[in-house]
């Protein structure tokens, strides 16, 4: 049963994490942060494809950890 003071929280805090998410991209450019071992990487020519399969399943244990912390009732 969700209100709308519930989903406004939800954004706010979905914002702020993008947003310092945002800015540790900006501040560490060339450290490989999300290359974890396991990662798909193809290099070709002028081409490079990651697919951070390892890097996704650790960021939704953690983001799953930290919005159950906020929503708990």
């Amino acid at each position: 049963n969700l209100d709308m003071f519930s989903i406004g929280k939800f954004l706010i805090i979905l914002g702020i994490i993008f947003i310092v998410t945002g800015f540790l991209f900006l501040i560490f450019q060339k450290v490989p942060i999300l290359r974890l071992p396991g990662d798909i990487v193809i290099k070709k020519d002028n081409f490079i494809f990651y697919f951070s399969v390892v890097s996704s399943i650790v960021l939704s244990i953690i983001l799953t950890i930290i919005i159950n912390l906020i929503f708990r009732k």
